[in-house]
């Protein structure tokens, strides 16, 4: 073998080495991704708390009960008194894990979650790290541990929630419709009626139907596809809800009847609206004034000017060609009108922070740009003179630096989690016990989703997912993804 490599090597042209084993890039990143895994896991113990699969007990021994003959929204789970709050046809979609044992349960579900994370990941980093000339799975294989560690994911996994897949089918409908807007070009000519239907996106909005359908919160996405006239989109959305939903009275009138006429309404087997976890503007509100319910005429008021301003300022991202971000809106904003979302509902802050580091990215990008095609010394930035002024010294090194901040921050803030060593529970202490500080720290992540939705900033032409317009055409012919 190494006579081999040895006249191999006598025709190799003069400079050239042989290449042994594995690339030493791939080694590199194979390193960074182990180290990233680590320091994912110890930031889980440092900031997460205990977690043993409680809710999926719950869900569990909901199934369980139900699949001995018992009715399903009389179950009671030992010790507590929460019991199954979700729709029948998320108890079918359960009900097969009756078969396994609950740690089986829970070690499905967390295995599926994040199989169905790094999905998602791969889709909505893909036009990113295409520009950038990363691999794709070097990217993802970072992205899934970080989002795996902050707060929304740990507690999704750790607690046996179904927030990361329902997050992947809403985040779905995003790939279907970023693939409609480029069939005519990209897939015109594939071949068989069922990859036209898959790669066409002719499917998009039967991921949000039935996330719909298992939680009523995404049904927010479908009053977005109205406002913004994707008409087909939200049929598909609306039809798949329904479809699935008259289903299940079909299969179980029971449990159906029991769901929308009583269960659906008992707004007191979540828990009350002031629990530390509880992060919407509900439980802001209720914190705020130290009392276990929320002020109703308050909560109202601005729940209405959240919603119209989440829904404007996303129906104005997608206008300007960002549908991430326009799905990102939508989904915080769901879950600050919300009147309980739970820490492990806020997994759309995982696209927020993916948005602000890109728009960091291209920011700087669009300065080098410039610079290179201006010509102009690196002292000004390659900048040119504006009223014969020109930007100071710095200002190219600080380009994009705000939304790379704001990135970094909002991912801290959600891996450290500062509301747990501040939990405080009504009546026996106060959400003041700790003064000012202490309350505004309890309610750090109900404040930063209101902020973001506020002020996500959007990238023009990043994501064209709209078909048919003329403005996607351009941005698609002009090269801008």
């Amino acid at each position: 073998m190494p006579a081999t490599v040895g006249r191999r090597a006598d025709r190799l042209a003069p400079g050239q080495r042989v290449t042994r084993g594995i690339d030493r890039r791939t080694v590199v990143r194979v390193g960074i991704v182990a180290a990233v895994a680590y320091a994912a896991w110890l930031a889980i113990g440092a900031f997460g708390r205990p977690y043993n699969f409680f809710d999926m007990k719950i869900y569990h021994g909901a199934v369980v009960w139900w699949a001995s003959g018992h009715e399903l929204y009389e179950f009671i789970a030992p010790g507590t008194t929460l019991g199954f709050t979700y729709p029948p046809f998320a108890g079918l979609v359960m009900l097969p894990m009756a078969q396994l044992p609950v740690d089986a349960a829970g070690m499905v579900n967390a295995l599926a979650s994040i199989a169905a994370l790094a999905l998602v990941l791969a889709g909505l980093l893909r036009p990113i790290v295409d520009r950038l000339a990363w691999p794709l799975w070097f990217a993802v294989a970072v992205a899934v541990p970080l989002a795996v560690a902050i707060e929304p994911g740990r507690e999704t996994l750790g607690y046996g929630q179904v927030n990361l897949l329902l997050f992947a089918l809403i985040m779905a409908d995003l790939i279907g419709l970023r693939w409609r807007s480029r069939r005519g070009t990209h897939y015109a000519a594939t071949d068989g009626p069922l990859l036209r239907f898959l790669y066409g996106g002719a499917w998009a909005g039967a991921g949000i139907g039935l996330a719909t359908a298992v939680k009523l919160t995404p049904a927010l996405f479908i009053a977005y596809l109205l406002i913004t006239r994707q008409w087909r989109v939200a049929a598909t959305a609306i039809g798949t809800a329904i479809g699935v939903t008259l289903g299940s009275f079909a299969l179980v009138g029971t449990e159906s009847r029991a769901y929308f006429g009583s269960v659906l309404w008992q707004t007191e087997r979540v828990g009350a609206a002031d629990m530390t976890p509880n992060q919407s503007l509900a439980g802001l509100l209720a914190r705020l004034y130290d009392s276990i319910e929320t002020p109703g005429l308050l909560w109202f008021a601005f729940s209405v000017l959240v919603l119209a301003l989440g829904l404007s300022r996303a129906a104005s991202a997608r206008a300007d060609g960002d549908e991430l971000t326009a799905f990102t809106l939508v989904g915080l904003t769901a879950n600050v009108i919300s009147p309980i979302s739970w820490t492990h509902h806020l997994v759309f802050v995982i696209p927020a922070i993916i948005v602000l580091a890109d728009a960091a990215i291209r920011r700087r990008e669009a300065s080098r740009g410039l610079t290179q095609r201006t010509g102009q010394g690196p002292g000004y930035g390659g900048l040119p003179a504006v009223n014969g002024l020109r930007p100071p010294i710095w200002y190219p090194t600080l380009t994009g630096l705000r939304h790379g901040v704001a990135a970094g921050g909002l991912y801290l803030l959600f891996l450290i989690s500062p509301i747990w060593p501040y939990e405080h529970q009504l009546p026996e202490v106060s959400h003041y016990q700790d003064g000012l500080f202490g309350a505004l720290m309890e309610n750090s992540l109900a404040l930063a989703l209101i902020v973001l939705v506020a002020a996500l900033p959007w990238r023009p032409g990043a994501e064209p997912a709209f078909y048919g317009d003329r403005l996607a055409r351009a941005v698609l012919v002009n090269g801008r993804r």
